[in-house]
């Protein structure tokens, strides 16, 4: 499975790589990682709505944030689900999130052990 995370923190990459650990090892999934949601939109121009089957994208992030993001994704690359991550968890996000589309809403502190749950089916 070929997964994009999209935030602006680079220490999240090492997270993924570690908590998932197991997973690549095991060639269940594929990370791609964007630090913002420009170079995301960037990649899926280039390699294809098919290079990704799932994004993660953080909210809050400079230039264009993640809700903006998961509108252009929704209405260009509708087969691709997205999860939105976000450290700010209120009421008014989370509806916005799920009006724009996401198939899903995480809070920060990632729970990986539910993350895992979602990426591996239950989205």
């Amino acid at each position: 499975m070929k997964v994009m995370v999209v935030d602006d923190e680079e220490d999240i990459q090492f997270l993924f790589k570690q908590k998932f650990r197991r997973e690549i090892k095991d060639g269940k999934i594929e990370f791609n990682f964007a630090l913002s949601a420009e170079a995301a939109l960037d990649y899926l121009q280039k390699q294809g709505e098919a290079s990704v089957v799932l994004l993660l994208s953080d909210i809050n992030m400079p230039g264009m944030n993640g809700l903006e993001l998961l509108k252009i994704i929704k209405t260009n690359y509708k087969s691709l689900k997205v999860i939105m991550i976000t450290a700010y968890g209120d009421e008014n996000t989370y509806q916005k999130a799920i009006a724009y589309g996401a198939n899903d809403y995480v809070n920060k502190p990632i729970n990986f052990d539910n993350l895992k749950r979602l990426v591996f089916g239950e989205i």
